[in-house]
């Protein structure tokens, strides 16, 4: 495994981030297909076997079980400072209020078993509460030791540059990562999001780098639980089908042409377009094994321009 910088921290992570969305109590009826606890540890095990140290999940996911089983697996199986833990607020009562933020924080630190997050991401945008407030509200929790560094989530450019520039201006915590929609099936931030980034050195830790599976196979439908029942990827992917199997096609094609898999291309691609860590869901063991497996993966200059010239505008699929 490699390691890499968040931003401009001292915090070291993984080139893959395991995402935790998988691991919750389905009666929470966020998803019908999530792990239960032991099921979860074993994916998280495998994932610290892999020498992944990062692990993203959110105050929201499957009612908070996916925090109180990623807390306990960790726990279990490995020293607190040994891993990176990222979690979320947005998605709850006061959204990004300071009210909400600080009620959430205990709530999550709580769930997780731990007295620090070390990445602390705002999930979306918050269009009610002044962002002076937000960031401040953040600002206090890095100075009382709740939090070691923030991150944001899917957004439009012009609002995480605002959200900058306010941290700078009142001397508070900038954002070193974006967590955002990123894909060879989506890649509309490419036109503002991503250079914003780069501006800001922020590190970007892209959600759904498979496309909900539909990088990662040849069939853009499979008879999974989750293949049937997701209706989150639906939506974010199916409208364009027509369009985007041509380049599921293409990465079938290079897949055979190096001898590994549609996963590993998928994410190299990601790696070769400066992604630090892709963030990885995973149900079963292998999954993991098949994603590291990009680490070794090199695309050409010629093989990426094939990728991704087929791409037609999508509408937008993330921004609230």
């Amino acid at each position: 495994m490699d390691y890499v910088k968040l931003g401009n921290t001292d915090i070291e992570v993984s080139r893959f981030c395991l995402g935790c969305m998988s691991f919750g109590d389905p009666a929470s009826k966020m998803h019908a297909w999530t792990l239960n606890p032991d099921e979860s540890e074993t994916i998280i095990k495998h994932a610290l076997d892999l020498g992944i140290n990062f692990f993203d999940t959110a105050n929201t996911y499957s009612a908070g079980t996916s925090e109180e089983y990623v807390g306990r697996a960790i726990k279990r199986n490995i020293q607190r400072d040994k891993v990176v833990l990222a979690t979320k607020v947005y998605f709850n009562e006061g959204h990004l209020s300071k009210g909400a933020i600080e009620k959430e924080i205990e709530g999550s630190l709580k769930r997780l078993g731990t007295d620090y997050i070390d990445l602390y991401i705002i999930h979306r945008f918050d269009y009610s509460t002044p962002i002076e407030e937000t960031m401040e509200a953040l600002h206090k929790l890095i100075k009382a030791g709740k939090v070691r560094a923030l991150g944001a989530s899917a957004m439009y450019g012009y609002q995480f540059f605002n959200l900058q520039l306010a941290a700078e201006k009142n001397g508070w915590t900038k954002f070193v990562s974006m967590q955002n929609h990123y894909n060879l099936l989506y890649r509309e931030d490419e036109r503002e999001l991503i250079p914003i980034c780069k501006q800001f050195n922020v590190s970007l830790t892209p959600y759904s780098p498979l496309a909900a599976g539909r990088l990662a196979r040849s069939q853009w439908h499979t008879d999974t639980l989750r293949s049937q029942t997701d209706q989150t990827a639906i939506a974010k992917y199916d409208g364009m089908e027509s369009a985007d199997r041509k380049i599921v096609q293409r990465v079938q094609e290079l897949a055979e042409k190096h001898h590994v898999t549609m996963t590993q291309i998928a994410l190299a691609w990601q790696f070769a377009k400066g992604v630090t860590a892709p963030i990885i869901g995973a149900t079963k063991t292998q999954y993991l094994d098949d994603a590291v497996g990009a680490l070794l993966v090199s695309l050409s200059d010629d093989e990426i321009t094939y990728l991704e010239e087929l791409y037609v505008a999508h509408p937008i699929v993330g921004a609230l």
